[in-house]
């Protein structure tokens, strides 16, 4: 793993996060093009909260926030300031909103398949899972399940259309006269 200025890591105690190889994190608005408004934020916020973030990943100023289970695929890619959350952090009715400790709060695993793109400023929420290779567009935010193999977009997403089919030569670059979108 490589940190390109300094990530904030909280853990709950008896938590954990693990983070493949080749993977990097970006918390210096300089290095990457959109800026970033923040560093890279991984927080688990219960014990048994598990975070887990595959080889060869890039976040760009990410908040990623582990109540139950955050799963992030190899090879994925998120823009800057992209939001995932697998809870509510508390409770939506009015009343015990402010009264009650976050450990009511509604949540559900995330899962994240390899190969995934998340544009900058999307937001991923409780409960959702995101098909290997699916592209999400800056913005969006993701409150359902993606399938793979597509573009989505929009608030709320929605999918736009499916990813035309990439060849490739085994380097992972598309292969001599081809285009990958």
């Amino acid at each position: 793993m490589t940190a390109i200025g300094r990530p904030i890591v909280c853990l709950a105690e008896g938590s954990s996060i693990e983070i493949g190889s080749g993977t990097t994190l970006i918390s210096r608005a300089p290095n990457t093009p959109l800026g970033v408004s923040r560093p890279v934020i991984l927080r688990t916020l219960r014990p048994g909260a598990r975070m887990v973030i595959g080889e060869h990943a890039g976040l760009s100023g990410a908040t990623i926030c582990a109540s139950i289970s955050v799963t992030i695929g190899n090879r994925v890619l998120m823009g800057a300031d992209v939001l995932i959350a697998d809870t509510d952090f508390h409770p939506v009715d009015m009343i015990p909103r402010r009264f009650e400790p976050e450990s009511r709060a509604a949540a559900a695993p995330v899962v994240i398949g390899d190969d995934v793109f998340l544009g900058a400023r999307s937001i991923i929420l409780k409960g959702v899972e995101i098909g290997a290779g699916t592209v999400v567009g800056a913005g969006t935010v993701v409150t359902s399940s993606l399938p793979p193999g597509v573009v989505a977009g929009g608030v709320p997403c929605r999918v736009l259309r499916p990813l035309a089919p990439a060849s490739h030569d085994g380097s992972g670059r598309p292969a001599h006269g081809t285009r990958a979108f």
